[in-house]
């Protein structure tokens, strides 16, 4: 009987304990992913991965490619605490509005010049003065809606500017804000 204890004994300490490695990473969306392969991480994300140990009694441990042993890898934050998911949210709205305020400029631009082509020296003579009146009309509104989408890449650009200053203050990472 004492022989079956100790080999009990024997054999429960014998069962080998592994670690499982689970990799976990943020997503421009500010979504929090998890993987237990280390290569479907995405290859953009695979700086900022965090590596989480878990220690299991089941099969050997899966190698950490790229990674140093006994090194972890952890969220880089400014010096307030805030990650990437979150300047990539205080940017997002202003990059947004940067681009549809350009797109707006360009479309309006080109209708303006478009119209301002009727004003032409050549055309004053074929047109009436109703005409030319609706022509010059048309041209005020589009003036004045350029000015408009002008005034909107003006505030997002100065957004942008700040936010970058404030980055750089605060220590956190340029490619944050791209």
């Amino acid at each position: 009987m004492r022989k079956i204890i100790i080999l009990l004994i024997l054999l429960v300490f014998t069962v080998p304990a592994h670690a499982a490695t689970i990799y976990k990473w943020v997503d421009k969306e500010g979504v929090v992913n998890y993987s237990d392969d280390y290569s479907k991480v995405p290859a953009f994300y695979r700086d900022r991965v965090e590596a989480l140990e878990f220690f299991t009694e089941k099969g050997p441990p899966e190698p950490t490619p790229q990674t140093t042993p006994g090194i972890k890898e952890e969220i880089r934050t400014d010096i307030y605490g805030r990650d990437e998911t979150w300047w990539r949210e205080k940017v997002r709205p202003w990059k947004e509005q940067l681009k549809e305020a350009t797109e707006n400029y360009e479309r309006v631009r080109e209708a303006y010049m478009k119209q301002a082509e009727g004003l032409a020296p050549y055309n004053f003579g074929k047109m009436s003065l109703t005409q030319y009146q609706m022509l010059s009309s048309r041209l005020n509104i589009l003036n004045n809606d350029m000015a408009k989408y002008y005034a909107q890449m003006a505030e997002a650009n100065e957004m942008l500017e700040k936010l970058s200053k404030e980055a750089k203050e605060t220590k956190a990472d340029p490619v944050w804000l791209e």
